[in-house]
């Protein structure tokens, strides 16, 4: 009888503290990783200094950090990059930011007016502080943080989560706080994918390579807290212990895209792409596949880069035309990019299902 009563008074109790609730808009926070303002050496300059001395990317001695990007990274690259950036760019400019803002407008029309969704590039603009800022002005009553970056690493996903928790740190009101971890194998999501391969005869192709960016194996180490981490066998599932291990989420959404596509996993490889510097990465690395690959034969390949919500830099150059032209010398034919999620109506619709699962 007693337990009873008590459950009445909780009962009662926790319908009061509804009705206490402030109403007010929901804030989505949509961070990406960031673009030049420009394709011109000195805002490729910019852009890569704050993103290269971002401690969580190059997690090293900060004088020599310091060094490294503003002595020799961010000079020597920021011309080089430039080139690369004017073949990306767009006359109405970077294609990230220009899929990123459709995205955001999408999200906005689907979840109407009880929130307000905004745009952030985690480097250079639309900045995270404008962002949190216009959803204060709105009285937002909690921001819900989406990373666009599917699986976790701590240079990506952590990074954003920590500017974000910097940034309102400074505020005496801070509304509340939901932070989107990871959504490697989100079924919406992978929904997108299998519409994005649809459009190419998977039979027609020797090989499927699945191509993420890499990170350096130290930082995979320096976030297993539990002594786990064999870079083996153990990212094949993913558990509380290995949950914040980027290759294991990445093997995860790769598992997802192939069994919905039906690819047996003779004919498909993980590899990571981008490496930086000469300690070792994530490995197999793609550049080193590709050319195994057309050394063995493999006239057609099929890549996938499911790290990478919308084509980018590192997709349409690095996989669309610096490898495409390595697998030809090496004796293939054609190294075909699936495009990205870009802003493909699926896509939006996915983000707005995750959106409202974390509402």
């Amino acid at each position: 009888m007693q337990s009873e009563v008590s459950h009445f008074k909780t009962s009662k109790r926790l319908k009061k503290n509804q009705k206490m609730a402030v109403k007010g808009k929901k804030g989505v926070l949509l961070v990406n990783l960031g673009t030049p303002d420009a394709p011109t050496r000195g805002a490729v300059y910019r852009y890569l200094k704050q993103f290269l001395l971002d401690p969580r990317v190059i997690d090293i001695n900060p004088i020599a950090r310091n060094l490294l990007v503003r002595g020799v990274i961010a000079p020597f690259r920021s011309g080089k990059s430039a080139k690369e950036y004017r073949k990306l760019w767009t006359p109405e400019g970077s294609p990230l930011k220009i899929f990123g803002y459709k995205v955001q407008d999408g999200v906005q029309a689907l979840l109407g007016d009880d929130f307000i969704v905004r745009l952030a590039m985690r480097y250079q603009n639309p900045s995270i502080d404008v962002a949190i800022d216009a959803m204060i002005e709105a009285k937002v009553t909690e921001i819900i943080v989406v990373p666009l970056f599917p699986q976790y690493s701590s240079a990506c996903v952590g990074s954003v989560h920590q500017e974000v928790m910097r940034l309102l740190s400074k505020r005496q009101g801070i509304p509340g706080i939901k932070m989107i971890h990871s959504y490697f194998d989100f079924e919406p999501m992978i929904d997108v994918f299998e519409a994005r391969a649809n459009q190419y005869d998977m039979e027609s192709y020797d090989h499927v390579l699945f191509s993420f960016h890499g990170i350096p194996v130290r930082q995979i180490k320096k976030g297993d807290d539990f002594n786990h981490c064999k870079l083996g066998e153990c990212c094949n599932t993913i558990t509380a212990t290995n949950q914040h291990c980027y290759r294991a989420n990445c093997f995860a959404t790769t598992r997802a895209i192939a069994e919905r596509l039906k690819i047996p996993k003779e004919r498909y490889d993980v590899v990571f792409q981008s490496r930086l510097g000469r300690d070792p990465w994530l490995q197999p690395y793609t550049s080193d596949v590709i050319e195994e690959l057309a050394k063995a034969g493999k006239k057609r390949v099929l890549v996938f880069c499911p790290a990478f919500v919308a084509d980018c830099l590192e997709t349409t150059i690095e996989i669309g035309e610096e490898y495409q032209e390595e697998f030809e010398e090496f004796g293939g034919e054609k190294l075909q990019l699936v495009e990205g999620l870009n802003a493909h109506p699926k896509w939006i619709e996915a983000l707005k299902e995750l959106v409202l699962q974390y509402a």
